[in-house]
């Protein structure tokens, strides 16, 4: 199995959780106590950067997120074509 098809796999069995609830269980299970506060961390540093209104400095603060973390989010969220965190923050404000 190649690297692409174990992500893809990944991705499948996470889209296959129907419950935020399901979907913690499954995070706890499959990441390190370390790993899962690093993406949560991520996760609410994109939210913040989307929200605005803060600098990486103020974040940081907030957080105790790295500004090398915080510049990577922002990276993701302005120029890399993945599309990850964009996509998920517009479903969510759509479902909202």
């Amino acid at each position: 199995m190649t690297q692409t098809s174990r992500y893809l796999d990944l991705a499948n069995a996470l889209t296959s959780l129907n419950t935020a609830e399901e979907a913690e269980r499954f995070l706890v299970d499959l990441c390190t106590p370390a790993e899962l506060r690093a993406l949560s961390e991520r996760w609410h540093v994109a939210q913040m950067l989307e929200a605005g209104g803060m600098s990486y400095r103020e974040i940081q603060a907030e957080t105790g997120v790295s500004t090398t973390t915080i510049g990577r989010v922002a990276r993701f969220l302005r120029d890399e074509p993945h599309g990850g965190y964009r996509a998920v923050l517009e479903q969510m404000k759509e479902e909202s």
